[in-house]
């Protein structure tokens, strides 16, 4: 029987988070590895809506949104709803979500989102152009679309903060949309445009060009599922099905699924899980030149490479329940209301994101040592935040002072 694999640092979890903090690490030098039980970047890495939100500082739980949440958990066409039988698991969550949504805690939290994304789009061209994958990112920006005047005077006050955070918006009207996108049909209530935005045409590929680098920089990669962790006299000991390393420091990065393992390390993190959704159709030419959101939707119609994908939503459920047919239904719909022509699509998906109450990702030391890290829990802007949260993580195992103030990240900020 060979014995357990020894290692400087362990990284647990081979989604886009991951891999950019192995990527980062091999390049500095460090001997990790990384494990997963799934191939690298086949989660919500692979199936989101491909933008890199740097515009993206509101929190999911703003006061409007408690207004309204009896309506938008419960009614099953809502873009943020959820499944029953999954309410009495969730309810210590939702409170505390809540609690997120009050006017200073929405406050906090959006201006601590705002400065984790101020250099977003520098940082994915950089990293892009480092692993090959320059052509995929578009810098084309994107489009929020009000398809009635009470949406976009309703966003009036969230564009407004925005700009103050320092995101460039321009506001549309029927004529400037048809220039940028001649495919959309009209709509009523005009629509903002992020002109500084970046997307991907392939976000799997893009994660696919990543694990290459990091593994060509010396990287390993380990198939199989942790569900131990303890502490040794060498370091942490990480067992599980196919799984037997020992490190001398851990980087928990296992997005939806961090939460026991957390747990297991001592800290309590309130962690639950959002299950997304897309829906795609092949096609030799594009009907769109950029992603463009229909907000009272709550998805994203994203030109992607030879297929126009419909990606977004928020299903609150857990990760064990099968997707909803409703779910997709709803979204191919939505879909067929911008581009009534749509035949039935050629695939669908669903994924797991790590959802936090203040949507603010987990990014620090265990209160048990310094020697367990944790970088989960980033939402809808897991890809965005990938290289800098892989700076955060790589200036902390170096000891060097972090440029960025994360500290309204910090794991135990939670009691």
């Amino acid at each position: 029987m060979t014995g357990p694999i020894k290692c400087e640092i362990a990284v647990i979890g081979a989604g886009v988070i991951g891999l950019a903090i192995a990527h980062r690490l091999a390049l500095e030098g460090r001997e990790v590895v990384l494990i997963d039980r799934e191939p690298p970047g086949m989660g919500a890495s692979y199936g989101n809506a491909g933008t890199v939100a740097d515009y993206a500082v509101q929190p999911v739980g703003t006061p409007s949104v408690l207004a309204g949440l009896p309506r938008l958990l419960f009614d099953r066409n809502s873009p943020l709803t959820i499944r029953k039988a999954a309410l009495p698991a969730l309810a210590p969550w939702l409170l505390r979500f809540a609690r997120q949504c009050l006017p200073a805690a929405a406050r906090h939290n959006a201006l601590a989102l705002a400065s984790l994304l101020t250099d977003a789009q520098p940082r994915w061209a950089a990293l892009a152009a480092e692993i090959g994958g320059a052509d995929l990112l578009q810098h084309k920006g994107c489009i929020y679309l009000y398809e009635r005047v009470r949406e976009r005077r309703a966003a009036e006050a969230d564009l407004a903060f925005r700009r103050s955070a320092g995101v460039a918006v321009e506001m549309l009207g029927a004529d400037a949309i048809a220039a940028l996108e001649p495919g959309l049909p009209p709509v009523e209530g005009g629509g903002a445009f992020f002109p500084g935005a970046s997307f991907m045409i392939d976000p799997g590929r893009m994660v696919q060009l990543l694990a290459q680098a990091a593994l060509a920089e010396g990287a390993g990669l380990l198939r199989g599922e942790v569900t131990t962790i303890s502490r040794g006299i060498d370091g942490l000991r990480l067992g599980g099905p196919g799984v037997q390393v020992h490190a001398r420091r851990v980087v928990i990065a296992a997005g939806a699924h961090s939460r026991a393992l957390a747990l297991q390390a001592g800290d309590r993190v309130p962690l639950d899980t959002e299950r997304g959704y897309h829906v795609e159709w092949d096609m030799p030419a594009q009907l769109l030149h950029r992603p463009c959101c229909p907000t009272a939707r709550g998805f994203y119609l994203c030109p992607m490479q030879g297929r126009l994908r419909v990606a977004g939503t928020v299903e609150l459920g857990g990760l064990a329940a099968p997707p909803s047919p409703h779910r997709i239904a709803r979204m191919v719909a939505g879909a067929r209301a911008f581009f009534p022509d749509l035949g039935v699509p050629a695939r669908e998906w669903m994924g797991f994101r790590p959802s936090m109450p203040d949507s603010l990702p987990v990014i620090g030391p265990s209160r048990s040592g310094n020697d367990l890290l944790h970088a989960y829990g980033h939402g809808h802007i897991g890809v965005t935040l990938a290289p800098l949260t892989a700076e955060i993580i790589a200036d902390y195992l170096a000891g060097r002072e972090s440029a960025r103030d994360f500290s309204a990240c910090h794991p135990g900020r939670f009691r």
